[in-house]
């Protein structure tokens, strides 16, 4: 019997190693490692033997940003939409970016930033009052049709037009889609793009209106003191899941590093880092 989930994440990896994102080069450092730190290069390359890596050049790391963006969309798209029967709902599943059509504030939550954004543009004194990063671009985003009152009311008479007429969920009252969750994706995680993340994440918890949207990072960095640069505390992201941890818990064995071991299991055991399969049962809470 196949296993969704399980096929899903195999499935994924081999899309990883097929579009060059995850390659040993020449030199023997993968293209997740930091070339400069051994450990580094040692654990990535435990990971990408357990996963087979092949060895050629690595790609440009833009281009592989972009592609793990679209392989982790895919992974998505493949299972979310499966967990109908716990978390039932129009779902739709999106990569998105500064040259998308879909913004932040395409969403009922942060619809008011749209908004904001024109005030400033005409107002000299307004912007230099105003901070302009609060507009985020998640890398991928899952948000939830509007439902309309058939619906609501398929299995008894729930709502009328003298009730819940401002109701977000409710598509006859003329309002925008849920934002229900944002995915950053970052294939290495050097402290400038860690700390993206983070005010990606507090961008979306200030300026909201209404529900929070669940805020995770995916990555395929190798090293645990910068997964745990992001990943320890609580506040702005819900959790970190790697793209493989089942692998990169053995890599990191092999390496005999106890600090790296204890940083990891720190981790793991504070629920502040999972694998990539457990992400779509968590994006169902």
């Amino acid at each position: 019997m196949n296993v969704l989930i399980a096929e899903a994440r195999k499935k994924y990896h081999e899309e990883l190693l097929r579009q060059g994102v995850l390659t040993i080069d020449t030199k023997g450092v993968p293209s997740n490692a930091d070339s400069s730190s051994k450990i580094s290069i040692n654990i990535a390359k435990g990971i990408a033997e357990r996963l087979m890596a092949e060895t050629h050049d690595k790609a440009v790391g833009q281009t592989s940003g972009a592609k793990f963006e679209q392989i982790n969309m895919d992974f998505l798209n493949k299972t979310f939409p499966k967990l109908q029967n716990i978390r039932p709902g129009k779902w739709i599943i999106a990569k998105i970016g500064n040259r998308s059509a879909i913004k932040t504030s395409s969403f009922s939550q942060y619809e008011h930033l749209e908004y904001l954004t024109r005030l400033i543009t005409y107002d000299a004194k307004l912007a230099s009052c105003i901070r302009r990063d609060y507009m985020v671009a998640p890398d991928v985003v899952i948000y939830r049709k509007l439902v309309s009152d058939e619906e609501i009311n398929s299995t008894d008479i729930i709502i009328d037009d003298t009730v819940c007429n401002r109701a977000d969920l409710r598509e006859k009252n003329g309002g925008l889609p849920i934002l229900h969750a944002s995915i950053s994706a970052k294939w290495t995680m050097r402290s400038d793009r860690a700390q993206n993340s983070r005010t990606e994440a507090l961008g979306l918890i200030r300026n909201r209106k209404g529900h929070l949207p669940h805020i995770v990072v995916v990555t395929g960095e190798p090293l645990p003191s910068r997964l745990a640069s992001l990943g320890l505390g609580t506040g702005d992201i819900d959790c970190m899941y790697h793209f493989a941890l089942y692998e990169l818990i053995e890599a990191v064995k092999d390496t005999g590093s106890e600090d790296s071991i204890e940083i990891l299991n720190s981790l793991i055991e504070g629920k502040r880092l999972k694998d990539i399969s457990d992400l779509p049962l968590d994006l169902a809470i």
